[in-house]
């Protein structure tokens, strides 16, 4: 699988994409979850799409429960607790597996690109990040604890002159 953008998602509200849609744009790709410690950084993930959004940037957010039943809810239940709690207007997806026999192709595809510490493939939390150039290339993985702010400058080195 070497094309990020022929892969097939699903949207939170039940529509088949792909990720065609996203040719040339700077992207944050996050394993998200509503009930977590690191829910917060919906907070600072928000704050980014809306501060580069206009030049190039979009997080995209994929809800897994396979860590600690952290993402219990239906999509519906997920998207309202987004956008209530935290505002979330950046693009989200139904609930996807990220490791295991089920792992979603995309998340195939960004272990095999940035493969973990040590060479390991697995995701080990929630809202791990990999970082995707616009030209599709998978740039950087970050781990769970590393902050939306902690990863700003190297969102800023991929994204397109303001006009």
């Amino acid at each position: 699988m070497g094309d990020i953008y022929t892969i097939d998602v699903e949207t939170i509200d039940g529509n088949i994409t792909n990720l065609s849609q996203y040719k040339g744009k700077t992207l944050l790709i996050v394993n998200v979850a509503s009930k977590c410690g690191f829910t917060s950084q919906y907070d600072g993930l928000e704050k980014l799409y809306n501060t580069y959004a206009d030049r190039g940037f979009v997080v995209l957010g994929f809800p897994c429960n396979q860590f600690g039943g952290q993402e219990p809810g239906s999509e519906k239940e997920i998207m309202d607790f987004c956008r209530l709690n935290y505002g979330v207007t950046f693009p989200m997806f139904a609930k996807i597996e990220v490791n295991g026999k089920n792992t979603h192709p995309l998340y195939q595809h960004l272990k095999k690109e940035r493969p973990g510490l040590l060479g390991s493939s697995g995701i080990k939390w929630n809202f791990t990040k990999f970082l995707v150039d616009p030209d599709g290339n998978v740039i950087k993985r970050f781990a769970s604890s590393t902050t939306p702010d902690e990863i700003e400058n190297d969102i800023v080195k991929l994204l397109v002159e303001p006009e």
